[in-house]
């Protein structure tokens, strides 16, 4: 398929959007909440994290943690008493249990006593090196555990990082869906997020040939995206996942 006949159908796809209905059945509407920066950092990182499995059920935990802290996270992650920890003890989402969780609580809030935003922490000159820099940070701590260590993708061992780079998505790019608060990446460093029904659909356009989930494949696919759009690529990240839900419904 030719790529400007590629970027016409995935333009159109993308037109027929509605933002509304797509934020309400999407892990984003839950930062969606928030309109304190730190707020939405947190909310959008436990979504990010969380989101693999149904969406109903993605929305449902990460909802239930916000609950949680009250729905104030940022305000939650640097107050909290031992007491308030006691409930998140409960908690688990498909390997993601309340270790895990208790950890990433601490890590922030050790983050946020150092930096006012998380952006801070993603320091690189390439989203692959910004995204090891982060994840060392992240667990260089004698109390990390090692079973939370696969909840942080690396993708200096090759992870796609599907669920950092939705996240890195929606703190850069800037429209009604993404929220475009952080400055010092540009939209056009993004790499996309690569999950089952992006690579059938840029398998389908021609965008993809690698048949690995990892981040050689990221890299070909978010190449391929800058053919369509050199400054936004990773804008036809939405257009591609919506293109294969239809395929499967």
């Amino acid at each position: 398929m030719k790529i400007q006949n590629v970027k016409n159908e995935l333009d159109s796809i993308l037109d027929a959007i509605k933002p509304m209905d797509f934020i309400d059945n999407d892990p984003i509407s839950i930062p969606k909440r928030f309109s304190k920066k730190q707020d939405i950092e947190i909310s959008s990182f436990f979504a990010s994290i969380l989101a693999w499995g149904q969406r109903k059920t993605i929305i449902k935990n990460t909802n239930k943690l916000m609950g949680w802290m009250g729905e104030e996270p940022h305000r939650f992650i640097m107050n909290h008493s031992d007491a308030d920890l006691k409930v998140f003890e409960s908690f688990v989402h498909r390997t993601f249990n309340s270790t895990d969780c208790l950890y990433f609580i601490e890590v922030l809030k050790q983050f946020y006593l150092r930096e006012n935003s998380l952006e801070n922490y993603f320091k690189g000159d390439t989203v692959k090196s910004r995204l090891i820099n982060f994840r060392n940070q992240f667990f260089n701590y004698d109390f990390a555990p090692q079973r939370t260590k696969k909840h942080i993708a690396n993708p200096s061992k090759n992870s796609s990082a599907k669920r950092l780079n939705m996240f890195l998505r929606w703190m850069v790019r800037k429209d009604e869906i993404d929220f475009g608060i952080w400055k010092s990446i540009k939209p056009a460093e993004l790499r996309c997020p690569l999950d089952v029904h992006v690579q059938r659909a840029a398998f389908h356009f021609g965008l993809l040939s690698r048949k690995q989930q990892d981040w050689k494949a990221v890299d070909e696919l978010s190449d391929s995206l800058v053919l369509l759009d050199p400054l936004d690529p990773i804008k036809y990240d939405l257009a591609l996942f919506k293109w294969s839900e239809s395929r499967v419904k």
